[in-house]
């Protein structure tokens, strides 16, 4: 029986709508417009009905993602973007603007996670990328998605990604799941990607997952679909990541804050983590509601995990910006973010920059919805500078 959070994947051009609202009015992050004890947010309201002749999709909004075009600048290794990148979302439009106002009602300024309350032109990007609308780079190694999980899907590779003993490695990414897997086969070695998206706004994954048993289940509905498909009966998770682009977070902060919390080996945040303000004309934030990831961030400073944050420099209306709590992060690190200077991919420009550890921040300029779906190019680099050679995962094969 399916579980009752898994909802079917939206097809082809509607699904796309759907994730241009939720790239741009991103919504509540799980708490943070009201106090960390606040009761989980409401599921958000059903979007608004597709413009006359759009394809018919009633799951949750999945993302579209780019690749890097011939010819456009690469990153280096260190700075853990893409060498060739994806994103997803993108554009408003008419049908992003009546599912926003489906979604956050009146208040905007009380619904934290709003990408920007700038209309501004779209800026020419370079290698005339669009970042939010890129071609499929193919599978890899991977076959197709599975509706395996209790919640989302995932992909494994053909043959191969799993040791002797049954022991395999697996990233959980959270919202724009179709984009970031156009990344993530490029350079993955053989760990399974599970991706879900539960709708606008980070709300609903703060919902969706505020309960610790529906993380529980996943991860044994993982282990269930890897035993049936490798023929290992004893497989098991070795190594655990989870992954957000914007306003997934949600979803993670409850797991960082549950008993199966303990077992992430890596976060990974793409523009991705907002809070809000105690006092907003001083911008003093909320800490309650990124305690779990200040203490990531000290584990993987200490080399104890590995935690990679990117922000981008959009400012959001009445709550703290990605740029914001990232470096609140490093100074809770009692580190400072140096300069940098450096085109990177999908039209990124990196301005600032703070390793220690395994803890990694990478700063951009950009504050359009093209520069916010960009983060998402990041993930190939991530997979291959920092994540497989720390987790050693077994190879897959076709």
């Amino acid at each position: 029986m399916r579980h009752p959070l898994q909802a079917r994947r939206p097809s082809g051009h509607w699904a796309l709508l759907s994730l241009l609202a939720a790239t741009w009015w991103l919504a509540a992050p799980p708490a943070a417009a009201q106090d960390s004890t606040a009761p989980p947010a409401p599921p958000p309201a059903a979007p608004a009905a597709p413009p006359a002749g759009a394809p018919q999709a009633d799951g949750p909004a999945q993302a579209e993602g780019p690749q890097q075009a011939a010819g456009a600048p690469a990153t280096d290794g260190a700075a853990g973007a893409g060498a060739a990148a994806t994103g997803a979302g993108g554009a408003g439009g008419a049908a992003a603007d009546a599912a926003d106002r489906a979604e956050r009602g009146p208040a905007r300024r009380d619904r934290p996670g709003a990408t920007s309350s700038r209309a501004t032109p779209s800026k020419k990007r370079r290698g005339d990328i669009n970042p939010c609308m890129t071609p499929d780079p193919g599978w890899g190694v991977y076959d197709p998605w599975s509706r395996a999980p209790s919640i989302g899907q995932m992909i494994m590779p053909h043959r191969g990604g799993v040791t002797k003993r049954g022991g395999f490695d697996v990233i959980i990414h959270f919202h724009g799941h179709e984009a970031l897997r156009k990344e993530f086969v490029k350079t993955a070695e053989g760990a399974v990607l599970v991706g879900i998206d539960l709708g606008i706004g980070s709300g609903a994954y703060s919902s969706a997952f505020s309960a610790p048993y529906v993380f529980e289940n996943l991860l044994d509905s993982i282990e269930r679909a890897v035993a049936k498909k490798t023929g290992k009966k004893k497989a098991y998770i070795r190594k655990l990541g989870l992954s957000s682009w914007s306003a997934g977070y949600g979803a993670i902060e409850q797991i960082l804050r549950q008993p199966a919390g303990k077992r992430v080996d890596a976060l990974v945040l793409l523009d991705s983590l907002h809070a809000g303000y105690a006092d907003e004309q001083q911008h003093k934030l909320k800490v309650a509601q990124i305690e779990p990831f200040i203490a990531f961030a000290k584990r993987a400073a200490a080399g104890e995990a590995f935690m990679f944050m990117s922000h981008s420099s959009i400012l959001p209306p009445g709550y703290a910006s990605t740029a914001e709590t990232a470096n609140y992060i490093v100074q809770q690190l009692r580190g400072k973010p140096r300069g940098s200077s450096r085109r990177d991919v999908l039209g990124l420009d990196m301005i600032q920059r703070y390793d220690r550890g395994g803890f990694h921040l990478r700063g951009y300029t950009g504050d359009d919805k093209p520069d916010h779906c960009a983060h998402l190019g990041l993930m190939a680099d991530i997979m291959r500078v920092h994540v497989n050679p720390r987790w050693k995962t077994p190879k897959g094969r076709r």
